[in-house]
């Protein structure tokens, strides 16, 4: 899996520059750059988390169905690596074949993946670590997850060609984006939370009985999350709201309690990374109401402009700062105890970036100042994070020079036997 991961700081790198640009346009230092808005969020959505996320999934699936960890599949690689550049070119020169080769690509990696997710649970015998008490594993949340992704790249690529008139989607942007950020976002980062959290905090989750039905309302929320803006009808977009806020908040509580009576300062930052980011989900929900009642002088299109970088940002990049330096120090530094990323400093700051830029939507005669302020925080947020994976990355390859390559082995699920 290095060579995702690889690829994952090297998209980390470019997003850190995309914020940085966006930064100092809404200071006026540079000029604006049409398309840039929509690529920092591929940069970090496709570039960081999805490579980090095909990477890890088939070795963390393996294990817990018993296998050994199986071979990198370059073919895998290669269409999802081929698809990102291809639409990093084609977005900013809205170029509709180009975006269609690049949303082809990853569509076909996205499905060459979900078939080898499949397959290794078709293949495998029971392994060693069982799910608590008949819960499941991540591997429900993962195949469902990619499901949404093929749905959001098919619905994605056909934004530039016309493909919402042919699927009679009333509003294909918001169906693109509910499927890839409700369905695949939510669905994988929930399965890594049911994989990985005895190994970030050496607890249990606090009600395992819990996983099906937080699957269930998760996967049928996004479900109405996604037709709701297709039919258009709030009768599907409501309750899907509602299913899939409950599926996040008793997610949220499963992590939170084992680890509540514990010292907070002790704990670390990087699993308060992991649960404070889901505030970032409910600020877009709190609101929704009111967009959708189109209450007058409500700034609605200023909120579907500027929440899904907020979302994006505040949510998802704090995954990747807990848990890309977590994935690298198991890849690369066996030896030490792997631990999540981030720092307080990086928390506090990616915090009140997304606290500046929801007040850049309502205080119109500063929001070019609190616009720019918050892409200058979540700059300086990933300083330390930054610092911290090139310190992984030149121990490990030190290693790697004077033993050889370490893998990443049964060992990555860090669970305990049942």
């Amino acid at each position: 899996m290095l060579p995702y991961l690889l690829m994952a700081v090297l998209y980390a790198g470019v997003a850190l520059l995309a914020a940085l640009e966006a930064a100092l346009a809404s200071f006026g230092l540079v000029p604006y750059f049409a398309g840039l808005r929509w690529l920092r969020v591929h940069f970090i959505t496709l570039g960081v988390l999805t490579e980090v996320i095909f990477g890890l999934l088939p070795a963390l699936v393996a294990v817990r169905a018993g296998q050994r960890r199986p071979e990198m599949r370059w073919d895998i690689w290669s269409a999802l690596n081929a698809g990102l550049i291809t639409l990093l070119v084609g977005i900013p020169l809205m170029n509709g074949a180009v975006i269609i080769a690049g949303g082809t690509l990853i569509f076909v990696a996205a499905g060459l993946l979900w078939k080898q997710l499949r397959d290794l649970r078709a293949l495998g015998q029971p392994g060693p670590v069982r799910a608590h008490r008949g819960a499941p594993d991540g591997r429900v949340f993962y195949l469902a997850g990619l499901a949404y992704l093929l749905l959001g790249i098919l619905v994605g690529t056909g934004l530039w060609v016309g493909w919402g008139e042919a699927l009679r989607i009333a509003v294909p942007i918001e169906v693109h984006i509910h499927a890839n950020n409700w369905g695949f976002m939510s669905l994988a980062f929930a399965g890594l939370m049911v994989d990985l959290y005895p190994s970030f905090t050496g607890r249990e989750l606090a009600w395992p009985r819990a996983i099906w039905p937080i699957f269930w309302l998760m996967t049928l929320g996004a479900l109405g999350l996604v037709l709701g803006p297709w039919l258009p009808s709030l009768y599907f977009s409501a309750p899907g709201l509602v299913l899939h806020l409950s599926a996040t908040v008793w997610l949220a509580a499963n992590m939170v309690k084992p680890i509540w009576g514990d010292n907070f300062v002790r704990r670390g930052a990087g699993i308060w990374h992991l649960v404070t980011a889901y505030a970032w989900i409910l600020a877009p929900v709190l609101v929704a109401p009111l967009i959708i009642l189109k209450v007058p002088g409500f700034p609605g299109a200023g909120i579907e402009q500027n929440a899904p970088q907020a979302l994006v940002y505040g949510w998802m990049l704090q995954f990747g700062y807990a848990l890309i330096p977590y994935v690298l120090r198991r890849a690369l530094l066996p030896s030490e105890p792997a631990r999540l990323g981030g720092n307080w400093f990086s928390l506090v700051t990616a915090h009140a970036g997304g606290v500046f830029l929801w007040a850049s939507i309502f205080v119109t005669d500063y929001q070019a100042l609190l616009h720019g302020t918050a892409y200058a925080l979540w700059v300086v947020s990933l300083a330390p994070v930054a610092a911290e994976i090139w310190r992984i990355f030149r121990l490990g390859i030190a290693a790697i020079e004077k033993s050889g390559q370490p893998g990443f082995g049964d060992q990555v699920s860090g669970l305990p036997p049942a």
